[in-house]
């Protein structure tokens, strides 16, 4: 028993030893963090308490293989992290996310202006500490990645600094997701809200969305348009659209192409924006009610999935389709892992099946090559030196902000070189949950040790009381801008409010106490951006006052 109990002993740097701890930490940190407070978990941020435990009862890992071991799973969620918002990146600055992401970069200048109030009206609390109690208190473990690699810029031997950070970080967390929840519910005290009210708006503005596709068969009425073929209808309608299916007058079901011509009495099955319907009944004819599917014909619709990556990216114009039953226009670029429902003979869509691949197979297979090309790049914008004025050091991105800008380049415009940025779900999550447990197990094991002497005092009170304030007060600001001056609706505020924290467990509370997905949209919108924005915030308090 002698080499178990020193296998498993606390000390012992033996590499077989700080395997064995890892995954001790990681599974105990992962099952505990399933556990529901009030529906409430603090998931896998639970790996940083328990390794906070082991560290403090004298566990301990080489610091070079700790160090090896904490950046590299911070490099591996932090790229994952960008790959997943990086396509709604660019999109959520769209006109209707405008106002919420205004909203988000808000909630964030007033975090930083708590911050600079405290450091410079308190005057004893050094900025690392506060940096790493901001970022517990906004629930940003990125951010706090993001601190310890600009502190070790300034210093590359200030590691007490860094797990000073962690410290601050551990202590602010816990209230922080409390503190977004609660502030759900001041918000909605303040402003009488009752959720049945929101959710039945949410849903009315749904089904009165003019974006959706919308679906409609025509029966062509209108002379005007008679022996017009369809490429001259599109200049007539002003719109986009795609007639997918043609009944003419002799029950002939065929698929259209721009030289088709139309007569009066033939039937147009057509997929258009909601908003254009109207015009379509004032230029072709009234709506009717038909169902194709029962229709006799050689003409079948099936769905086809993108696997083969020389179609990556490339315009919805450029393929010789038949049919398209979704709105889109020529310019839509395809993705590897898109599915497109495509309407022709049941031989066109064969091959146009083998054309685009249609293998799920292909799409479980991992693009390594993606992958690395990414982190190289990143870490080598990462490294590059930008001097602000009043910085003592050239700034850089690091292993944290390098990783992410590049990944959230290479998933919005990786096509242009070739690179497959798809990963499927199952693969993405097990990135990045591998990774974040890998950088909180470090940091707990680093920091464990004077954890319990530095945050069980006045010091730490003070710790948990600040984060506290980082947590609520912006909250309680945006949202009653939110919804005291532009009238969004609670639901939408509650996702704000998670997203804006890049807080997971929120969300959940939100979408399990409303049923909506509502929060989720929100979530999304703001999501990209505030990622970026808490990463940058970080390490730009760190190289300036440091």
């Amino acid at each position: 028993m002698d080499w178990f109990l020193k296998l498993l002993a606390p000390g012992n740097e033996a590499l077989a030893s700080t395997i064995a701890l890892y995954s001790f930490i990681i599974a105990a940190g992962v099952y505990l963090g399933k556990i529901k407070i009030g529906g409430v978990s603090l998931g896998v941020t639970f790996v940083l308490f328990v390794g906070i435990i082991m560290g403090h009862f004298g566990y301990v890992v080489n610091s070079n293989v700790l160090h090896f071991i904490r950046e590299f799973g911070l490099i591996l969620f932090i790229f994952s992290i960008g790959l997943q918002v990086g396509p709604g990146f660019f999109s959520s600055f769209k006109r209707g996310g405008m106002v919420l992401n205004g909203l988000a970069v808000l909630m964030i200048l007033l975090d930083v202006a708590i911050v600079l109030s405290i450091f410079y009206i308190d005057g004893n609390t050094p900025i690392t500490a506060l940096v790493g109690v901001m970022s517990g208190a906004v629930t940003n473990t990125p951010g706090l990645g993001a601190a310890q690699q600009a502190i070790l810029q300034v210093n590359p031997g200030a590691y007490s600094a860094s797990e000073q950070m962690a410290m601050g970080y551990a202590a602010a967390y816990p209230l922080g997701v409390i503190g977004i929840i609660l502030s759900m519910f001041i918000i909605r005290w303040i402003f009488r809200v009752k959720t049945d009210k929101e959710i039945k708006q949410i849903e009315e503005d749904t089904d009165n969305s003019q974006l959706k596709p919308h679906i409609v068969t025509f029966h062509v009425t209108n002379t005007l348009i008679d022996g017009k073929n369809m490429y001259e209808l599109h200049d007539i309608l002003a719109a986009n659209f795609v007639v997918s299916r043609l009944k003419d007058r002799e029950g002939n079901i065929i698929i259209p192409n721009s030289q088709t011509i139309i007569h009066t009495g033939d039937f147009l099955y057509a997929v258009m924006s909601a908003q254009d319907e109207e015009r379509f009944k004032s230029v072709i004819g009234p709506e009717v009610e038909m169902d194709w599917e029962a229709e006799p014909s050689p003409v079948l619709s099936r769905r086809i999935l993108i696997t083969k990556s020389e179609y990556n990216g490339i315009p919805l114009g450029q393929l010789n389709r038949a049919g398209v039953d979704l709105l889109a226009s020529p310019g839509l670029r395809l993705q590897m892992g898109d599915r497109i429902t495509v309407v022709g003979q049941e031989a066109d869509i064969a091959r146009l099946a083998d054309r685009l691949g249609n293998s799920v197979k292909r799409l479980n297979e991992p693009n390594m090559i993606t992958l690395f090309v990414g982190i190289f790049l990143g870490i080598l914008v990462g490294s590059i030196p930008i001097m602000f004025p009043g910085m003592s050091v050239p700034m850089k991105l690091g292993l944290a902000g390098g990783p992410l800008v590049v990944a959230i380049l290479i998933s919005r415009f990786g096509y242009k070189i070739k690179l497959v940025t798809y990963t499927s779900s199952a693969a993405s999550l097990l990135m990045r949950e591998i990774g974040i447990c890998l950088f909180l197990a470090s940091v707990g094991v680093a920091s464990g040790a004077n954890f319990a002497e530095t945050v069980f005092n006045h010091t730490g009170m003070w710790w948990v009381i600040w984060g506290f304030i980082i947590t609520v007060l912006p909250l309680l600001v945006v949202g009653c801008i939110a919804r005291g001056l532009y009238k969004i609706n609670m639901l939408t505020i509650m996702g704000l409010f998670s997203g804006g924290m890049t807080d997971p467990p929120a969300l959940a509370y939100a979408n399990n106490s409303t049923g909506n997905d509502a929060p989720a949209v929100a979530y999304s919108t703001v999501y990209p951006l505030t990622m970026f924005l808490r990463v940058v915030a970080a390490q730009v308090l760190i190289l300036t006052l440091a």
